[in-house]
């Protein structure tokens, strides 16, 4: 079963503790990357406090809106993020959105308290569960409504009844084991670092198919996971440095 992470480092004083990361099962650490639990509700927020910032990313996300809303926001300026919400903006396709690999970095907002779970999958995981290709959804949201197969609808209306968060987690776990299960690539590894997947995806277009050739190598990663493989490494090292200031600040405290 999914577990949540446990929050060594304090919240930084002002910040308000509102999310959690929770972990999924053993059977799914190749498939889900984590699951992201937020909830504002209770609390009176300025408009700039509820500005959110996402990074770029080759994992794909699929995001419920339990309670509340999200608007994508554009910058006037593409060398900067929006600082304020009176930027241009996009509503979301729906409060159910499957969203693709990210290029670069976005911001959304919320227009009042929200209550929003998260699931991060792997790229190569959600074509395998799903059929649709991460590369055709690359920085892009859609209605899940309307993208995912129709077994996905029932476990929908179950995580929309649950009682809590965690019941909500145990209804998408209770969904995904026998599908991941089922159709789990056999040489999907089990590593959660970002820089050891892309060296297993690289290693992978080297040895699979017909056709080894550097372009081809590359536009078969491209089509797995979204995005270039300079970019994929480029995320790695960047994870890496990470871990690194987090280990630092751990010996430090």
């Amino acid at each position: 079963m999914a577990t949540p992470c446990d929050t060594t480092i304090p919240t930084p004083p002002g910040l308000l503790p509102a999310g959690s990361l929770w972990r999924p099962s053993t059977a799914l650490a190749s498939c889900v990357w984590a699951y992201m639990l937020r909830s504002t509700l209770g609390h009176a927020l300025a408009d700039e406090q509820r500005l959110n910032h996402f990074p770029a990313t080759p994992l794909c996300s699929l995001t419920w809106w339990l309670e509340g809303e999200a608007v994508s926001l554009w910058p006037d300026d593409p060398q900067h993020l929006p600082t304020t919400p009176e930027a241009p903006r996009q509503a979301l396709p729906s409060r159910w959105v499957l969203g693709g690999p990210r290029t670069g970095p976005g911001t959304s907002w919320n227009p009042g308290p929200v209550h929003s779970l998260t699931v991060m999958l792997m790229p190569e995981a959600l074509q395998a569960l799903t059929g649709l290709a991460p590369a055709e959804l690359t920085d892009q949201f859609v209605d899940a409504h309307q993208a995912l197969p129709a077994p996905w609808q029932a476990v929908h209306e179950q995580v929309l009844a649950a009682p809590n968060d965690a019941a909500r987690l145990q209804a998408l776990e209770d969904f995904l084991e026998p599908l991941w299960a089922e159709r789990r690539p056999a040489a999907a590894p089990a590593t959660q670092r970002m820089s050891d997947w892309v060296a297993h995806l690289a290693q992978r277009a080297a040895t699979s198919a017909s056709g080894r050739s550097l372009r081809q190598l590359e536009r078969r990663i491209k089509h797995w996971a979204g995005m270039p493989l300079r970019d994929l490494q480029v995320m790695g090292r960047s994870e890496q440095v990470f871990f690194d200031a987090v280990a630092a600040q751990l010996r430090g405290m």
